[in-house]
């Protein structure tokens, strides 16, 4: 994984782009991850041990592996989530899950949270102050719903992978959601009918 994030974060610094600074280094970083036809989710996830931790810290961003309690009764769930943990909760926590948006809503979303960002170096020091209340609360938030998920502990498939704040808007736009039940284009048809789009 490190070496796919540092690939793309050196040709943009390369490039002059400040990562999540600016808009124009945000859509640059987002279209260099959208040109990935596919990527190995398991190799990204055997990358990099340093980045694995079985806690993870609200207002993050992770990977990990999740198989749903109910899968036989959910129309689809992803098995790769791309998580913000927005709060713990018994037997585990909600979160923001970005893959349920299509990419132009997961960016418009994620610019909107930026404000909410405990500082601008998007260093391991910078984490987003989320909950409920904010996001309801407030119209720029507002493609935050078809993302909010309850995930339980003894689901998960492994540990959490984390993506440094610098690299948030790479994987972002990385082609990893893995939904099972159905296809991308259904999900993200649901999505768009329960944000009120066609």
């Amino acid at each position: 994984m490190a070496i796919l994030f540092d690939e793309i974060l050196t040709k943009g610094v390369r490039a002059g782009q400040i990562p999540a600074r600016e808009n124009n280094a945000r859509d640059w970083y987002r279209n260099a991850a959208k040109t990935f036809g596919r990527v190995n989710d398991s190799s990204l996830m055997r990358g990099d041990a340093s980045r694995l931790t079985s806690r993870p810290a609200i207002g993050q961003m992770y990977m990990y592996y999740y198989d749903a309690k109910h899968k036989e009764t959910l129309p689809y769930f992803d098995r790769f989530p791309l998580v913000f943990p927005y709060k713990i909760v018994k037997g585990g926590f909600m979160g923001i899950n970005m893959h349920y948006l299509p990419l132009i809503y997961r960016a418009q979303l994620m610019d909107a949270l930026y404000d909410t960002a405990t500082n601008t170096r998007y260093d391991e020091s910078t984490r987003l102050r989320l909950n409920y209340n904010i996001l309801s609360g407030a119209a720029k938030y507002r493609y935050f719903k078809p993302c909010v998920k309850h995930y339980l502990t003894s689901q998960l498939r492994s540990r959490f992978l984390y993506v440094y704040p610098s690299e948030w808007d790479i994987a972002l736009f990385l082609p990893l959601e893995r939904f099972q039940g159905a296809s991308k284009t259904k999900v993200f048809a649901d999505s768009r009918k329960s944000m009120g789009r066609n």
